[in-house]
């Protein structure tokens, strides 16, 4: 897992064109990472050293996330839809020793392809819309510290024994 300063957290991405078997494997390392990695509810090929536009993203459990849709895995994703932006908390594993509040959308419309190479559209809200647009900043180069507004909205991430 790539941490800042790390200079590919701060490149946009190459994008993928179509699902081979080269991006299925980067789907399958993004998962295997996701699921080694506590508390992470979603991750992007750049925290990984790719370069590539791929995300995968699965909030299901999580507390703040009633209604999740299970796994998704988007490769060159584009936002077509965002409602007005509520300002939460949230983390990141390239930046473990922070969280930050952050605007974002409540709700989002995403089109894609899975990892088949099929189009997909995914329709979000809540946690998981905040979820999937964080990662697709990730494949924009930008960390959530470039969305807070000012220093007195970053915190030092709380540590639980």
């Amino acid at each position: 897992m790539l941490r800042l300063p790390d200079p590919v957290l701060s490149r946009r991405a190459d994008e993928v064109g179509r699902v081979d078997d080269e991006v299925r494997a980067l789907i399958t390392d993004l998962l295997d990472t996701m699921e080694v990695s506590p508390a992470c509810v979603g991750l992007a090929a750049p925290q990984i050293g790719v370069s590539k536009r791929v995300f995968v993203a699965d909030v299901t459990g999580h507390p703040k996330a009633p209604d999740a849709q299970g796994l998704i895995v988007l490769c060159d994703p584009l936002l077509v839809e965002a409602d007005q932006p509520v300002l939460a908390r949230e983390g990141c594993m390239s930046v473990p020793d922070l969280t930050g509040d952050v605007a974002r959308a409540a709700r989002v419309v995403l089109q894609g392809l899975d990892a088949d190479g099929n189009p997909r559209t995914v329709e979000a809200s809540g946690f998981e819309a905040r979820a999937l647009l964080h990662e697709l900043d990730h494949l924009d180069g930008l960390l959530f510290l470039d969305r807070v507004s000012t220093g007195r909205h970053v915190h030092a991430r709380k540590t639980y024994r």
